[in-house]
């Protein structure tokens, strides 16, 4: 493991929108999910080799004496920029001390992962539950794990996310899913996006966040372009006819897709909108912590 160095991990987050957090916490850079549509590769982000992982160094440190001079508690993000749960955390235990910490410090905490060693950490996320805001964020965009494979090869299988998801709902961790990127021409279909709404609900999802496209920028879409062609034969040029140089790639499908999903989500009573997910798993906290919402 190679570790950089960084002054800050806890700062303010850019987008409270996003499922209603208020800071950012990234202890690794880089990711070796190998996913081909990945955002975080774009150029403007200025990550050099990319899927090479680096932790920070003394983070554990800089974490406790970041959240130390918070003025205001509220919910920690963390897996935005990197996966939180990459191979080396297993051993390395960073993102667990890191949860011991933040549960310690009486803060929430959001997590977005394509990991199923998420579930390690249930005895910790169960105990900041108790004082504080959840919300597990699973990303799903495959309901087949053949085709999930050919574009996030190295991340966990997708029935692995969906056994993770149905273990931290079990033990009554709010989770959902995430599902996006839906990639134009590759699984922006109706059996896929049927398929993962009624396994999700299955494995007790409470919400489903979806994106029916990908964003593409400069660095990123030349890799996703390589990629795709590589599995794809001759996909990369249907999508610079459809395309071009734009930065949000809807699916073709999008409208038809929304509605199905939508649809689909109010059959099984799974929240989708974000206002009404971050009213849900904040809503038990708002009489005794009205911090959170100052």
């Amino acid at each position: 493991m190679e570790y950089i160095q960084a002054k800050n991990i806890v700062i303010k987050t850019k987008t409270p929108y996003w499922f209603g957090t208020d800071y950012t916490m990234n202890i690794y850079r880089g990711c070796s999910h190998g996913c081909i549509y990945c955002d975080s590769r774009s150029d403007c982000y200025k990550v050099s080799e990319f899927d090479k992982i680096r932790a920070k160094e003394d983070a554990l440190k800089i974490i406790r004496n970041d959240i130390a001079h918070k003025i205001k508690k509220g919910v920690i993000a963390t897996g935005s920029m990197s996966d939180p749960y990459n191979p080396f955390e297993k051993e390395l235990n960073l993102t667990r001390n890191a949860l011991e910490i933040v549960s310690a410090s009486g803060f929430g905490i959001s997590i977005a992962t394509k990991s199923a060693l998420i579930t390690r950490d249930i005895d910790i996320l169960s105990e900041i539950k108790v004082h504080s805001p959840v919300i597990m964020k699973i990303t799903i965009t495959c309901l087949e794990d053949e085709l999930g494979k050919i574009i996030e090869p190295n991340a966990s299988l997708s029935s692995e996310r969906f056994g993770a998801l149905k273990k931290l709902s079990d033990n009554k961790i709010y989770a959902g899913v995430l599902l996006m990127p839906i990639l134009p021409f590759i699984n922006d279909n109706e059996k896929n996006i049927i398929g993962i709404v009624r396994r999700a609900k299955e494995c007790g999802a409470r919400f489903i966040y979806p994106f029916m496209g990908l964003t593409l920028r400069d660095g990123q879409r030349e890799y996703f372009y390589e990629k795709i062609n590589l599995h794809f034969n001759g996909l990369a040029q249907k999508y610079i006819a459809k395309y071009g140089n734009i930065y949000r790639a809807d699916s073709p499908n999008s409208a038809k897709l929304y509605r199905i999903f939508k649809e689909e989500c109010d059959k099984y009573g799974i929240l989708y909108n974000m206002k009404d997910i971050i009213r849900s798993y904040k809503r038990s906290y708002e009489s005794t912590q009205l911090s959170f919402f100052d």
